[in-house]
């Protein structure tokens, strides 16, 4: 990926946090890098050198800034954006794939030979697919060093290192300092409880419009699977190596986010997935800018700015939703869904250990003091959705629907099981929605809406939804939803925030 000298340049200078995470700032002469906004004093244009991404820093040598933790910045919001191949395998990285399956199964699941996978990662972001999952670990390894009273050689294969050896010397080469030193220069103990809990800050790019994803997630909120309240959303997870919960409250500048995890080897997958969930990684100024052009949207952006796209932990479950909630009320959708949920041929999955601890994460921002935050409040034992083997099998009296949409439902359900619909992040979009287009009872609608919130595409339009219509006309826009496709045009490569917007105003 080429970055404009000029430009990266002036937004050092400037200390602008929105370029936080879109590039890194190598110093040549002290040997770190930073992210864009580091306070320190602006470096000499010649001992300036910028990076794509922070392995690709690493890889020319240099360790992590400990003033500015370049580490806990956003991610880069092309990643959620771009459906190439690129974009597919960070998306899969950062849920921990190259931990689980190696390189062979990230070029496995891409459809691509290890040799050509990392050729096109090495020409983005300078560094191959080992190279950046590495750069996670380290990340990793680092919050729970500083944050859990856990062993060194647990933490090295919770972090997902394969010998103990590799752990040190990579903590060494990244920060500057071996384990024991950061864990004493944290200079804190975490709080005493039991094992499992680790309490984070997810940091984002503003403005965050938290409102307005509390209250779309909370008028869908399946009764045992998730909830809303005082101002946090929590839920049940699915994660590679067991259950968790998480608890999710926005405040100002970041998300504090409890993880409740069955198996620390989880952390990094579950702050993937809830960083996902709320869209935290995307441009807000870039999408709201687009959308603004147009006068029609231009009041309610200047009211509600930083409206965010709420996606997924789970292509499957939004698959699901979506089905189910053909040409019916959210809240209908809502009961049949809690129906399905609570059979008794249902299958529970709640996570069921005490919990402590208290930390800061890859792509989250540094606490501070922080003392035990929401530790041991609201755990309700909320459990992930249905796998799709689950749904295959459960009897017809657990649908409540009419037959041909519970068909569907089975039908989607054996094709995920079988592999031949990926709802995963890195999944191909084209791929995926054409998939599902050939499943008898899932159109178009459907297929856009599994698009827009499980696949995270941003340019995604639901003409003939009866909401957007709806917020359309509220708007003075064309009711026609062919005249309103066309008119969605202008509102390219955001139109799924659009749509978000439309629901409102509807």
């Amino acid at each position: 990926m080429e970055l404009d000298f000029e430009r990266c340049y002036r937004a050092v200078d400037s200390r602008d946090q929105r370029f936080d995470g879109w590039f890194y700032t190598g110093v040549t002469t002290t040997g770190i890098y930073c992210r864009p906004s580091c306070p320190a004093m602006t470096p000499k244009r010649q001992n300036v050198r910028f990076f794509p991404s922070a392995a690709a820093a690493q890889g020319a040598g240099l360790r992590a800034c400990r003033r500015c933790r370049p580490d806990a910045a956003p991610g880069s919001p092309q990643w959620d954006v771009r459906a190439d191949v690129v974009g597919r395998a960070m998306r899969l990285i950062a849920d921990g794939v190259v931990d689980r399956d190696g390189v062979p199964g990230l070029a496995g699941q891409l459809g691509y030979t290890e040799r050509h996978l990392h050729r096109m990662l090495r020409a983005e972001l300078g560094a191959g697919p080992l190279a950046l999952a590495r750069a996670q670990r380290a990340q990793t390894a680092r919050t729970l060093i500083e944050t859990t009273e856990l062993g060194m050689a647990e933490i090295a294969f919770a972090a997902g290192f394969g010998s103990v050896r590799q752990f040190n010397d990579t903590v060494r080469e990244v920060y500057g300092a071996a384990p024991s030193e950061l864990r004493t220069m944290r200079g804190r103990r975490p709080a005493v409880g039991g094992a499992g809990t680790i309490t984070l800050r997810l940091a984002y790019r503003p403005p965050l419009h938290a409102a307005a994803l509390l209250d779309f997630l909370a008028v869908r909120a399946l009764p045992g699977v998730e909830e809303v309240r005082d101002g946090t959303y929590r839920r049940g997870l699915r994660l590679p190596h067991g259950p968790a919960e998480v608890a999710l409250t926005p405040v100002d500048g970041h998300v504090s986010a409890t993880l409740r995890l069955a198996d620390m080897r989880d952390l990094a997958p579950a702050v993937a997935r809830c960083r996902r969930l709320l869209d935290l990684d995307a441009d807000p100024e870039a999408v709201d800018a687009t959308l603004a052009a147009d006068p029609a949207l231009a009041p309610a952006v200047r009211a509600e700015p930083g409206v965010r796209l709420p996606r997924a932990v789970d292509g499957f479950e939004m698959a699901v939703r979506a089905i189910v909630g053909q040409q019916v009320s959210v809240r209908s959708a809502r009961t049949t869904l809690t129906r399905l949920l609570h059979h008794p041929t249902s299958h529970t999955n709640a996570v069921d250990h005490e919990v402590d601890g208290d930390v800061d994460l890859p792509n989250c921002r540094q606490l501070h003091d922080h003392q035990g935050e929401g530790q041991g409040e609201g755990w309700g034992g909320l459990r992930g959705f249905l796998e799709a083997g689950e749904v295959v099998g459960l009897p017809d009296a657990a649908f409540g629907m009419p037959a041909g949409r519970r068909e569907t439902l089975r039908a989607l359900a054996r094709a995920v099981a079988d592999g031949e619909i990926v709802l995963d992040p890195g999944g191909d979009r084209q791929e995926t929605v054409r998939r599902l287009l050939a499943v008898p009872g899932i159109g178009a609608w459907t297929a856009g809406y599994v698009a827009m919130r499980a696949l995270g595409d941003p340019d995604v339009f639901l003409p003939t939804d009866l909401a957007v219509r709806r917020g359309g006309a509220a708007l003075g826009l064309p009711d026609d939803p062919k005249t309103l496709d066309l008119y969605a045009d202008r509102w390219r490569p955001w139109r799924s925030y659009a749509v978000i917007r439309l629901w409102r105003a509807a």
